[in-house]
């Protein structure tokens, strides 16, 4: 803000604020009246004209700050609401729109209208081109909330952006909003409904948690609220976003409630409690990003749950989420998710050796370590994984002919493919695969190595032939350690 020069106020348009001054039409006198001006004020003549141009569209944009709360009269909203604290533009105005508050708030109340400058960057199409009518890649945002929903559509353009970068914004990402928002939706109709079949009596206390899975989603929710908070007190509005989301996606619904369902139909309703305490806290979190849906799921969690006539009326003044120390535990998140990793392990064989998901598989365990955990946690294990669980202390009995070991943990897997899988052919098709994999990454890796396409290339062609070499190179690590593990 240093260097001022004069700047005209005026523009030759035909639309805009006019410049209220008036000229005499007997003397030429010039008078400024902050409504119609009648008389001049020098001769008393009646003939006035209106100056033809109009304030520049900057110069009225930059009193927005404190002429919409009253000013020039000093009034209550102006003490209390002047100055703010953060303006969010996108850097392309910065200049015209942000200097200019700057410079006539200070000029005209003594003090700059806010501490922070937030830019948002520009929303750009799937190609990283800028937005034009010209173009025809424009979203109307009207029409995208009717197919998508407000909340989706606000999801999209800034979930995963950092401060002063575009985002690219196409059907993909507004649908993928609109499958979390569905996600979400779903969740809250699984919980409101295990709430509606709770017995009576039920111990609503969600902090003292009994199973392994309780302590390790509590601990897990701790853990975001303490990394949202930071997030958002560094201006990561992106970051937080996508923490909320993924704690919600896939920690909350695809693993706690799939897990909690196991404890449910068994009769045992301790899991309520936890659902519907770490969903509760989970909406507020998700509430300034997300405001319609949230309001609208708490309002039905508020009606059920214990103490709600001590409520607030609304999400919005509830309070936000903080981190609770007390319930980190760094034991039982390990714990769970070797369980995850077991389960992830045979729903792997599955998809790689192309077996139906509804087909149940038998597998051995040595827990070794983990025995009191894979104990406890059978059942789940049993029913997310589809399989016939034996735990064994000896390691010897896993090494069967025709089965599959994988390393988990602690804890070592063997699922018997023999009469499933027809080994072989198995084999056969790997390494074909590997070998069509392989040459397409040499290939790709020496146009990447080639200068001249990386100087001649757009940025983002270069941007997506390295997400491919990414994933080419994944690929051919997993078939390369499918194979080393596959039984002859």
């Amino acid at each position: 803000m240093e260097n001022i020069r004069d700047w005209c106020l005026s523009r030759q348009l035909w639309w805009g604020h006019r410049i209220p001054v008036w000229y005499c039409d007997a003397c030429d006198e010039p008078i400024v009246e902050y409504e119609d001006a009648n008389i001049c004020p020098k001769c008393g003549g009646t003939d006035l004209t209106q100056d033809p141009d109009v304030l520049d569209t900057w110069f009225s944009s930059g009193l927005w700050p404190h002429s919409t709360l009253g000013w020039p009269d000093q009034t209550d909203d102006l003490r209390t609401y002047y100055p703010g604290s953060v303006m969010e533009t996108g850097h392309d105005i910065l200049f015209f729109w942000v200097a200019r508050m700057i410079m006539l708030g200070i000029e005209n109340t003594g003090q700059a209208p806010f501490h922070t400058v937030y830019l948002s960057g520009l929303i750009r199409d799937p190609e990283g081109v800028k937005m034009s009518k010209t173009r025809g890649n424009v979203i109307d945002p009207i029409e995208a909330i009717d197919t998508y929903g407000a909340d989706a559509l606000r999801f999209a353009v800034t979930a995963g952006n950092s401060p002063g970068n575009d985002a690219r914004v196409g059907p993909d990402k507004l649908e993928a909003a609109r499958n979390f928002s569905n996600k979400i939706w779903n969740a809250t109709r699984f919980v409101l409904r295990s709430m509606d079949e709770a017995p009576a009596g039920l111990d609503w206390d969600a902090s003292r948690p009994s199973h392994l899975e309780d302590r390790w989603l509590l601990s897990r929710l701790s853990r975001l609220t303490g990394r949202v908070s930071r997030a958002l007190e560094e201006y990561q509005l992106g970051e937080a976003e996508v923490a909320v989301h993924d704690f919600l996606w896939n920690d909350f619904c695809d693993w706690y409630i799939e897990a909690s369902k196991v404890r449910l139909q068994a009769g045992d309703a301790s899991p309520v409690p936890v659902l519907a305490h770490v969903l509760e806290t989970t909406l507020r979190l998700l509430h300034p990003f997300m405001p319609f849906i949230t309001e609208e799921l708490w309002q039905h969690l508020r009606e059920r749950l214990p103490g709600r006539e001590n409520a607030p009326p609304s999400i919005m003044v509830a309070p936000y989420p903080q981190e609770a120390p007390d319930l980190l535990d760094d034991e039982a998140e390990a714990a769970f998710n070797a369980v995850v990793g077991i389960i992830r392990a045979v729903r792997y064989a599955r998809a790689e050796f192309r077996i139906e998901p509804r087909r149940r598989l038998d597998a051995l365990i040595a827990p070794r370590g983990l025995r009191s955990v894979i104990d406890a946690e059978a059942p789940a294990i049993r029913a997310l994984a589809r399989v016939d669980l034996q735990v064994l202390d000896d390691e010897a009995a896993l090494l069967l002919d025709g089965a599959l070991s994988v390393v988990v943990g602690e804890a070592t897997l063997s699922i018997p493919l023999g009469g499933v899988v027809d080994m072989a052919a198995e084999r056969q098709r790997l390494s074909k695969e590997q070998q069509q994999t392989e040459g397409v990454l040499a290939k790709l890796e020496a146009r990447l190595a080639d200068a001249t396409f990386r100087s001649r290339a757009p940025e983002d062609v270069v941007e997506r032939e390295e997400a491919r070499r990414t994933a080419l190179r994944e690929r051919t690590a997993r078939i390369q350690d499918l194979l080393s593990r596959l039984p002859a």
